[in-house]
């Protein structure tokens, strides 16, 4: 099932190339996905509507639906789906408002004070995927953190279903959530709509949400090319697993399977210094593949997946912080003397018990996260991503005494005179 490599055996180069993903060589995504946003900013509704024509093959008669709507399909889930969703939406709320807190104020020299105050991005866009799989855990982590954060606005997109409304299950966690609209929108359409803005759809400073590779191409060109920010290159998802003699075979495919069964360009890596382990893991993928649903997907995106052996877990994790993956498994006995060389990971399930899927849906932690190997320099998203930290200071008397005289030299040394004036003219103020 998994074309297994042997990292000794593979030169810089060759690992280079087995760790690319997500890539667009020929630019046809690129290229497709500035055309859809060109054509956004250009045309407006008008877009929107033609493209959820094209795109998702229904034709709307308005491009959102509101509170009475929402309400009525929230309320035809079920008891048990209901429930299981609020205790998502308790345990991702505990684990994030304490990611809240107040910062000291510090005084750097005496008279001189410094701190930092957290304000809420006052317009955010949540992009909740609605593809080959409707994704209502992603709208609690996506929403969750924006209510803890204070947001004034937040703008919901959610490609539409082939009734022209949304998903049951999305529409109760709006209803947890307090959303009273959500925009009908999907793909780089919906991207190119809250960055620029259109009569119906707010413009938004900041977006959010994980999608395919056009969701994500076009997340990173409207933050090239407009005053929108983004979280961070969220695409394709993907885990790597550290195994080893004393993994489980069968936890470990249906841990890969998890993965495989997002999307054919999903990618799913077992990492091992046992080669019978990976054999016994490809044994469990073959028989475990057969029974999926979405079997054709998951078959499709193992078929873009390897095993690699490793000389030891040290050779493991090494290859695992180049790789730098969205999720990390060490589903090890011993995973203690390990999670400490951890230095590139999104989010990481430690032992034998911790599937991937806990933190997917309910243990609390937020499940979207750098992929492509952008956790090399990106955190998964937290209150903290729908902040800004703005930095104050205040000077006393006392303090303009005690630390004018270094900015006047500072100042003079780099040639900026008017700023040593500036502390000057306050020096020589007897009355100050």
């Amino acid at each position: 099932m998994l074309n297994t490599y042997n990292y000794n055996e593979l030169s810089r180069e060759a690992l280079n190339q087995l760790m690319l993903r997500n890539t667009d060589p020929a630019h046809t995504i690129q290229e497709t996905v500035e055309s859809i946003i060109q054509s956004v900013r250009n045309n407006g509704d008008t877009a929107l509507f033609d493209f959820t024509e094209q795109f998702d093959k229904v034709k709307l008669e308005k491009l959102y639906i509101e509170e009475d709507e929402i309400q009525s399909l929230a309320s035809g889930i079920g008891r048990e789906q209901q429930r299981a969703l609020e205790i998502a939406f308790n345990n991702i709320y505990k684990f994030h408002q304490q990611q809240l807190r107040k910062e000291k104020k510090i005084d750097t020299m005496q008279g001189v004070t410094c701190w930092r105050e957290a304000r809420p991005i006052e317009r955010v866009g949540l992009y909740v995927p609605g593809g080959s799989a409707v994704l209502p855990s992603t709208f609690l982590m996506l929403g969750v953190p924006a209510r803890i954060a204070g947001c004034k606005e937040i703008v919901v997109c959610c490609p539409p279903q082939v009734n022209g409304l949304i998903n049951g299950y999305i529409a109760y966690c709006a209803y947890l959530l307090k959303i009273k609209r959500i925009y009908l929108i999907g793909g780089a359409q919906a991207i190119g709509a809250m960055a620029y803005g259109t009569a119906t759809v707010p413009k938004v400073d900041k977006i959010f949400g994980p999608g395919n590779q056009f969701v994500t191409k076009a997340k990173t060109i409207v933050q090239a090319t407009t005053n929108t920010a983004i979280d961070m290159p969220a695409g394709p998802s993907e885990v790597l697993i550290i195994a080893d003699k004393t993994s489980n075979p069968i936890y470990v495919a249906a841990d890969l399977l998890a993965q495989a069964e997002h999307g054919k360009d999903s990618q799913a890596v077992l990492v091992s210094d046992s080669k019978s382990m990976i054999e016994q893991v490809n044994e469990e993928l073959a028989k475990q593949v057969e029974v999926l649903p979405r079997v054709e997907i998951a078959k499709s995106a193992i078929a873009n997946s390897y095993a690699l052996f490793c000389h030891d877990l040290t050779e493991a994790m090494s290859f695992s912080n180049a790789y730098a993956p969205e999720h990390l498994i060490l589903a090890l006995d011993d995973w203690r003397s390990v999670v400490n060389k951890i230095t590139n990971a999104g989010s990481v399930f430690l032992g034998h018990l911790t599937p991937e899927s806990v933190g997917d849906y309910a243990s609390g932690t937020n499940h979207t996260l750098p992929t492509s190997a952008y956790a090399k320099a990106y955190a998964g998203v937290s209150v903290d991503s729908f902040i800004k930290k703005i930095t104050f200071q205040h000077i006393t008397p006392v303090g303009i005494k005690q630390i004018g005289p270094t900015v006047e030299i500072l100042a003079e040394l780099e040639g900026l005179h008017a700023h040593k004036n500036a502390v000057t003219v306050r020096l020589n103020n007897k009355e100050a």
